[in-house]
């Protein structure tokens, strides 16, 4: 399905009051699973951080940032965040948490170069996790242990809203389905990433795709990712088929932190040794910050998934373009 395109037919099975309802219900139940599951302690977090920190999350290296300064004091500078996926880490040291012991947050972000469509806007809300695992964790059998953790609250998630809503059926899987992007790549070598997901997706119905940001055999990476946070080699995307828009849709990210191989190797693969000296690469550098895993799930993906809707809008408040906005007053859909 294009981009900004609404499914013939299509109706919200709620109405706006309803759907309130519903958004509450999917959030309360599934970060209480989460971190029950996880062992996972709720935190408060930054909405901005310092630039010169390098704690901002650089996505793909090319997005902007909002930024202001503050006047009193004296001008200074801050970002708004894309993300927390390095914050995370000085703040499990910084709070005493152990090896075993984790934390989670609503993280709210502004992407303002985000290309808005039904699943993505310019504003991001996620919970964002991360937990202290020992030097010896930093192995495949811990991510894919982890990922069927989360796998299996999706799960329960989606048979705990069908209990509730007569409309919602049971669509995921029972296991979720583990490939590389190397992998991917020879089942699929003329199709590009994004389709690979969708053919794998649709095929089925819950994959766990490994192994982002590195080259592949055609020398391009299966998708971008920043080379300061995630390891490349032990990291992944949840990704399930959604019928309603029949896409394959990202419901998260995690990965195992990077360690000082992994950092210095991925800077200087992507160009930008210079990040090195930032004050959280060098902790990373000099081990002043915990080996962690931790990842990010998207709040109104997943509200969208569970709930069956068509566009993001209509689970999260938003500014869309007029184009947007008047598609889905044509259809009678009510964007937040």
């Amino acid at each position: 399905m294009s981009s900004n395109a609404f499914p013939k037919d299509y109706q919200s099975g709620l109405n706006l009051y309803d759907t309130q309802v519903a958004i509450k219900r999917v959030k309360d139940f599934f970060q209480t699973l989460l971190a029950e599951r996880l062992n996972l302690l709720r935190v408060s977090a930054p909405l901005m951080v310092d630039p010169k920190s390098g704690l901002n999350d650089n996505l793909n290296g090319v997005e902007r940032p909002v930024s202001f300064d503050i006047r009193h004091q004296d001008g200074r500078e801050a970002e708004i965040v894309h993300s927390l996926a390095k914050w995370k880490r000085y703040a499990l040291k910084k709070y005493g948490f152990s090896a075993g012991e984790g934390l989670y947050t609503d993280m709210s972000a502004i992407r303002r170069d985000e290309e808005p469509d039904n699943i993505h806007s310019i504003y991001v809300d996620q919970w964002d996790w991360e937990k202290i695992i020992t030097r010896e964790q930093r192995s495949l059998d811990t991510l894919e242990d982890v990922v069927r953790t989360v796998y299996k609250v999706l799960r329960k998630t989606e048979k705990y809203m069908s209990i509730h809503y007569d409309y919602i059926e049971e669509i995921l899987p029972h296991d979720i389905f583990f490939v590389t992007t190397g992998e991917l790549e020879e089942m699929f070598p003329d199709n590009t990433p994004k389709e690979r997901e969708y053919y794998i997706a649709k095929a089925k119905g819950a994959v766990c795709i490994m192994q982002i940001g590195g080259a592949l055999g055609n020398g391009k990476p299966h998708d971008g990712r920043a080379p300061d946070y995630d390891d490349w080699a032990l990291n992944a995307d949840i990704i399930v088929y959604y019928p309603v828009l029949d896409i394959a849709l990202e419901l998260s990210s995690m990965g195992i932190r990077v360690d000082k191989e992994a950092l210095l190797r991925q800077l200087e693969a992507a160009g930008c040794m210079e990040r090195a000296q930032l004050p959280f690469h060098q902790a990373v550098i000099h081990e002043e910050v915990p080996f962690t895993i931790g990842g990010g799930i998207g709040q109104s993906r997943i509200c969208m998934f569970f709930l069956r809707k068509a566009h993001i809008g209509e689970v999260q408040c938003s500014l869309w373009p007029e184009d947007i906005m008047a598609a889905a007053e044509e259809r009678g859909i009510k964007l937040l």
